[in-house]
C-alpha cells in the first residue's frame, strides 16, 4: 500500500471526538461572536449618531477583512501549526472584541474591525480544514453536518445574548470576549490531533476558488442567500402587506429549516454516489421557492412551510458542499481549499445585500425573490454543464 504523501493524514475510520469538539468550539465561537458583533456594533454606532451610509460602510469591512485574511491563512498555518494559529487567533479576536469597548474613536473602528473579522476568518478556515482532514470519509457528511448546525446555533445565540445583554457598558463586550477565549480551551487540548501542514499548497490561492468549483460556488450562494435574504427579507415582508413581527416569524422559521436540516442534509449526503447532484437538487428547489415567493404573500402559514424548506436547502448548500471538496482533497491542498471556501463565501455575503437591494430598488418588491432565483439559477447551469462535462469525477 502506497503511503500517503507528507501533511496528509492517514485515512480514518472513526470519529475522532476531541478533533471534532475542538472545531465545533471554533466554529461556536465564530457564530457567536459575529451573531453578537454585528447588531451590538450597529446599534452602538445609531447611539452615536454615525451617518447610516458610514455605518453600512463600517460594517462592509467584516466582509472585506474576510476576503484579505483567507489567502494567507494556510501559509501562516504551514509555518506555525493549525492549533496554535488557532489560538493566537482566539488571542486577537477577544482583544480586539475588547478594544471596542475602550476605543471610541469610529474611525479606529476601520482597522479594528480588520483585526476582529480577520482573526475570525482565519478560526473559521482552520476548523473547517480540521474538521474535514479528520472526519471519516463514510461519515464526512454527518460530521459536517453536526459543525454546521453549531455553527447555525451560534450565529442564532448571539442575536439572543444582544437581546439580554443590551449594549450598555462592559458587560456584551466581556461576554463576547468571554466566548471566544473559551473556544481556547478544547483547542490547547486538542492541540496533538491537529492536522499537520508539512507542505505548502501547490496552486496560487486564486486558483483552489476555481479547483473545485462546485463546492466553492455553493458557499458563494450560500453566502450571498444568507446574508442578502436575512438582511431584505424584512424590507420585502413588510412591503407585502405583514406585520413587522409576521416577518421576523417568517425569518425565524428560516432559521429553523436552517438548523434542523443541517445533520439530515449531512447523512444523506454520505449516501450518494455523486455529491454534485445534491447540490443541483438543492439550488434547483431554492429557485423554484424563490420563484413562488411573490405568489405566497396572500398566506403567511404557506409563506412559512416554504420558508422552512427552502431555509433547509440553504444551508445544504453549505455542508454539503463543504463535504463535496473534502471527499476531493487533501493536506495542504485541503487546507488551501477550505481558505478559497471561506473566501467565497465571504465575497457571496458582501455580493448578496448589493444584488438584492438594487433588484428591489429597479424592479419593485419582487425583485427580492428575482434576484435570489438568479442567484439559485447560475448554480444551477454550472453544476449541470460540470456533470455533463465531468460525469465520471465524485
Amino acid at each position: 500500500m502506497s503511503k500517503p504523501p507528507s501533511g496528509t493524514p492517514a485515512p480514518v475510520d472513526e470519529i475522532h471526538w476531541l478533533s471534532l469538539i475542538a472545531a465545533v468550539a471554533a466554529i461556536s465561537a465564530v457564530g457567536i461572536a459575529i451573531g453578537l458583533g454585528l447588531p451590538l456594533l450597529s446599534i452602538i454606532m445609531e447611539k452615536r449618531g454615525i451617518p447610516s451610509t458610514l455605518i453600512g460602510f463600517n460594517s462592509a469591512m467584516a466582509g472585506l477583512a474576510s476576503m484579505a485574511a483567507a489567502p494567507f491563512t494556510t501559509k501562516f498555518a504551514h509555518r506555525h501549526g493549525v492549533a496554535p494559529t488557532m489560538l493566537l487567533a482566539i488571542l486577537f479576536a477577544a482583544t480586539s472584541a475588547l478594544g471596542f469597548y475602550y476605543i471610541t474613536n469610529f474611525w479606529l473602528w476601520f482597522p479594528l474591525r480588520v483585526v476582529f473579522h480577520g482573526a475570525i476568518t482565519v478560526l473559521f478556515i482552520l476548523s473547517e480544514f480540521w474538521i474535514n482532514a479528520t472526519a471519516p470519509p463514510n461519515r464526512r457528511g454527518f460530521v459536517l453536518g453536526i459543525y454546521g448546525t453549531v455553527l447555525s446555533l451560534g450565529f442564532a445565540s448571539g442575536p439572543l445574548l444582544f437581546s439580554i445583554l443590551g449594549s450598555e457598558g462592559i458587560l456584551p463586550f466581556a461576554v463576547g470576549a468571554g466566548v471566544i477565549l473559551l473556544a481556547a480551551i478544547p483547542i490547547f487540548l486538542a492541540r496533538n490531533e491537529s492536522p499537520v501542514l508539512d507542505e505548502k499548497p501547490e496552486r496560487h490561492f486564486m486558483r483552489y476558488v476555481f479547483l473545485v468549483p462546485t463546492a466553492t460556488a455553493a458557499v458563494f450562494i450560500f453566502g450571498a442567500v444568507e446574508s442578502g435574504g436575512l438582511s431584505l427579507f424584512p424590507i420585502f415582508g413588510t412591503r407585502a402587506g405583514f406585520t413587522e413581527s409576521q416577518a421576523a416569524l417568517l425569518l425565524t422559521v428560516m432559521g429553523i429549516g436552517n438548523f434542523i436540516f443541517q445533520i439530515p442534509l449531512g447523512m444523506l449526503s454520505d449516501h450518494v454516489k455523486d455529491r454534485r447532484t445534491l447540490l443541483s437538487a438543492m439550488t434547483l428547489i431554492g429557485f423554484i421557492g424563490a420563484l413562488c415567493l411573490p405568489m405566497l404573500v396572500e398566506s403567511w402559514i404557506l409563506m412559512a412551510l416554504v420558508l422552512l424548506f427552502w431555509g433547509g436547502c440553504v444551508s445544504g448548500l453549505y455542508t454539503v458542499g463543504l463535504s463535496h471538496l473534502g471527499s476531493r482533497l487533501q493536506g495542504a491542498d485541503l487546507a488551501a481549499a477550505n481558505a478559497a471556501f471561506v473566501f467565497s463565501y465571504a465575497v457571496g455575503t458582501v455580493a448578496g445585500p448589493q444584488v438584492i437591494g438594487a433588484a428591489i430598488d429597479v424592479t419593485g418588491n419582487s425583485g427580492f425573490a428575482w434576484a435570489i432565483a438568479a442567484f439559485f439559477g447560475l448554480y444551477v447551469a454550472l453544476s449541470v454543464v460540470r456533470i455533463v462535462l465531468n460525469p465520471k469525477r465524485p
